[in-house]
């Protein structure tokens, strides 16, 4: 994927989840972070951050706030690019794809995608994954319910003869591994290992990254314990 015109600057502040304080060129703009999590990590004061101006002229706030140097990573922080991404990772991932419909709903589930290929259908949830620590990519970076209901759901699929997958979509390069984050919510890192004894075909992709683009590269090892 690719945003329009994008500009750089030093985060500043974040008054609540959905605006940043961003100096850019010794101004200071209020910016929409295209991330509702918590990121603590990431957005520090200090941290160079790239911001993609908006195409409405009605919006609030001029710029939206899409990604951010740590280190030696640049990590895409944007939440509605991973769906972006997986969609172009379609084919790789389903070399016999057919068709696909984004946001499909399914009996009292919503998910992500409905893939159809030669072999049969498939229902697909993605995942963003914006936390990094030692060069191993974790999700969640927060207790996520809505997380556990998701995997939950992709085994009953299996169940009523459905095949199932989870991608995890790595927002950044560099990575070695991807691993769920038992620490920060060990309910999540149980039903993912269900779901993976259950049939779920568990994926990871990295991507490169560059302040306006976020392409998927390359596969990433999962390690259920890590």
């Amino acid at each position: 994927m690719e945003y329009g015109e994008v500009a750089a600057g030093t985060f500043l502040a974040r008054p609540n989840r959905f605006i940043a304080h961003v100096a850019i060129d010794g101004k200071t703009e209020i910016c929409h972070v295209k991330n509702t999590g918590r990121c603590r990590e990431l957005l520090v004061p200090g941290a160079r951050v790239y911001l993609a101006r908006g195409a409405s002229p009605q919006r609030k706030t001029k710029y939206d706030l899409v990604a951010v140097e740590k280190g030696p990573y640049l990590i895409n922080m944007d939440s509605q690019a991973p769906n972006h991404v997986a969609e172009e990772f379609l084919p790789r991932l389903f070399p016999s794809l057919l068709h696909y419909r984004r946001e499909v709903t399914w009996g009292r589930s919503r998910f992500d995608f409905f893939v159809e290929t030669a072999a049969g259908p498939w229902f697909m949830e993605v995942k963003g994954v914006t936390l990094e620590e030692d060069g191993v990519a974790l999700f969640p970076d927060a207790p996520t319910q809505r997380g556990v209901k998701h995997l939950e759901e992709l085994c009953r699929c299996q169940e009523e003869g459905f095949r199932a997958c989870v991608l995890f979509v790595v927002q950044m390069k560099g990575v070695r591994a991807f691993t769920p984050n038992r620490r920060t919510h060990p309910e999540f890192a149980a039903a993912l290992e269900q779901a993976a004894q259950q049939g779920v075909r568990l994926e990871a992709v990295d991507c490169l990254v560059t302040p306006s683009t976020l392409t998927p590269d390359r596969p990433v090892p999962i390690h259920l314990h890590l």
